[in-house]
């Protein structure tokens, strides 16, 4: 099996040279572009005259064309090598822990989910950080979307995927770089929304004025140099044709500026689309993201292309002289304002799938690439019994390795667990380790354990609660209308329910008494979860109930230090230390 580390560290040394030779090539095109300009200024100042000024036209601006188009495919080859270059160099950061060069994807943590707002899958130093990869507004929300999806269908499918996804490293490389060099701050919801608004402003002939006009400026052209034709007489037809593209100017215009905003999102997207088309997966999921085979002039990457191709002639024209010159005797921009409106005419609708498409493969490239830098985790198996889940050696896989410590669970449907132990003494984060567990088997990711047996169920949490000033809504309130949530859901389907100290927001007593109530409503419904607390006399309900069972993590005080050792243990917590604490802190005497 490949090892991350050395494969990352093998294409920084490659790409390290690649772009030095890169380099080395732009410098000398930049310097034969010199030298051709220098030539034709001076071929100009010694012998000008209209038929010399035609002549250096006709032979060096096809020439210095030709040295402007490799400049250029030179400058992205650069780019794409940097991207790859920087792209390895980041992966061994987040090897050793470092993912803050990351979107942490805090605006996906709606406290009003399932789960996102408690289980540290967004904001700093998150799972979303960590696996996270796109700086596509569009590819971030397909991958916060699979994470919420709370769905819990089909998980052999989607394990195929990702499987697959993980063996492939140098197309997934691919993919992200291509993708991420979208660069435009335009969301793709507004690029479809503008798309399917369009209505054409030319008509059909439009197409013919053109290149009538451009056969006759050709012949006018020939007659000219040949001194067939009077000078004023070619000077007013580039006149003509000049008056006739200011009467349409400001539609050609308005719609140059909005292809300008937009086409670097199009190109990516044809980019990506033709990556993805090329590859050939064998996962069914996988194969449902991308056209039935059809020919290559019938893919979606060749329709983009034509696109492209329309808009990579207009920019030809971006220099004033040849713009004038396309301009006034070929009519350009009005060919080119027909053709890019023929084309959205086609296409518009079909700009939404297309997006959809490459966006959620982007989604599970990132889960794909998350396993192959995992390869020490395990893909659930999938069971359907009564045992809901058994792990052996379960840890946080956002705690480094070498700090993490594991523990073994098992739980079966319709079992509920309650977790006493002192502060700090890991609850919160094993409830948040079993939690992000089903989160990362639902979507079809390994998990942080040696071994997964998982029967599929859908999460619900409550573990941090918020009170809401805007609302007016205290923090017990809130907590309420948390509970009154998890109730009308578990009504309607089977979840495996996390709940952390809840009801804090009220007197010891009420708090007692509401969360034993709170959980034996649980049990009359069949739940299945675990509830941290440092209310012991919520343990007194494994008395009354064969289905709940007591667990602790345990601290010790020694020589003076409080310790920790973060093993689940069978029973109750007997060593509380919040006085300890605040004597150490000297808070108290």
């Amino acid at each position: 099996m490949q090892q991350p580390q050395s494969y990352y560290q093998k294409n920084v040394q490659k790409y390290q040279v690649q772009l030095q030779q890169l380099k080395q090539k732009s410098l000398w095109i930049s310097i034969s572009r010199f030298v051709v300009f220098i030539v034709a200024v001076l071929v100009l100042y010694f012998n000008f005259n209209v038929q010399t000024l035609l002549g250096v036209a006709i032979i060096f601006i096809p020439f210095f064309l030709i040295l402007l188009s490799k400049s250029t495919d030179v400058k992205n080859a650069i780019a794409t090598t940097q991207a790859f270059l920087k792209l390895n160099q980041d992966e061994l950061k987040i090897l050793s822990g470092d993912f803050s060069m990351n979107d942490n994807g805090k605006a996906f943590a709606n406290p009003g989910h399932f789960y996102a707002y408690d289980i540290d899958l967004f904001g700093d130093y998150s799972f979303f950080q960590n696996i996270n990869r796109s700086t596509k507004i569009s590819s971030k929300i397909a991958l916060a979307g699979l994470l919420l999806a709370n769905d819990n269908q089909n998980i052999p499918r989607k394990q195929e995927a990702v499987k697959e996804l993980a063996s492939k490293p140098d197309w997934r490389q691919k993919l992200l770089v291509v993708s991420n060099r979208d660069q435009s701050k335009i969301a793709p919801s507004k690029i479809i929304a503008w798309f399917q608004s369009y209505q054409p402003k030319s008509a059909k002939w439009m197409l013919y004025v053109p290149i009538l006009f451009g056969i006759i400026s050709i012949i006018l052209s020939v007659a000219f140099y040949l001194g067939q034709i009077d000078a004023k007489i070619f000077g007013a037809w580039f006149v003509l044709g000049l008056g006739i593209i200011r009467k349409n100017q400001k539609n050609i215009y308005k719609l140059y500026t909005d292809l300008d905003a937009i086409m670097p999102s199009l190109i990516s997207l044809k980019n990506t689309m033709l990556l993805v088309e090329n590859e050939k997966f064998k996962s069914s999921l996988l194969q449902g993201l991308v056209p039935a085979e059809v020919s290559a002039e019938k893919s979606i990457s060749h329709k983009l292309d034509a696109l492209i191709k329309i808009y990579k002639r207009k920019e030809l024209t971006n220099s004033i002289i040849i713009k004038l010159l396309a301009d006034a005797y070929f009519l350009f921009d009005i060919l080119s304002f027909y053709q890019f409106e023929n084309w959205i005419e086609r296409h518009k609708n079909e700009i939404k799938e297309w997006y959809n498409s490459v966006d959620t493969m982007e989604a599970y490239s990132q889960f794909g690439n998350y396993a192959f830098n995992h390869p020490d985790f395990v893909y659930p198996e999938i069971v359907q019994d009564h045992r809901m889940m058994l792990a052996t050696q379960f840890g946080h896989p956002l705690i480094d390795k070498s700090k993490r410590v594991n523990n073994d669970f098992s739980i079966h449907s319709d079992e509920f667990f309650i977790i006493t132990g002192a502060n700090m003494a890991g609850k919160s984060t094993f409830l948040r380790t079993v939690s992000l567990g089903i989160v990362m088997a639902n979507v079809g990711l390994p998990v942080c354990a040696e071994k997964f047996v998982y029967q599929p169920v859908k999460l619900i949490t409550s573990m941090r609660t918020n009170d809401s000033l805007s609302k007016e809504e205290s923090y017990f309130f809130s907590e309420l209308k948390r509970l009154r949530f998890i109730i009308d859901q578990i009504s309607t389907d089977t979840y495996f329910i996390a709940l952390d100290e809840i009801l804090k927001g009220t007197n010891s007593k009420d708090k007692a008494e509401g969360s034993k109530k709170f959980v034996e409503k649980l049990m009359r419904t069949g739940t299945t979860g675990i509830i941290a607390t440092h209310d012991l006399s919520l343990c007194t309900l494994e008395d009354a109930y064969d289905s709940i069972h007591n667990y602790f993590f345990d601290a010790e005080i020694i020589n003076d230090e409080l310790f920790f050792d973060y093993k689940l243990k069978t029973g109750i917590c007997q060593n509380m230390n919040a006085s300890f604490l605040l004597k150490k802190m000297q808070v108290i005497d």
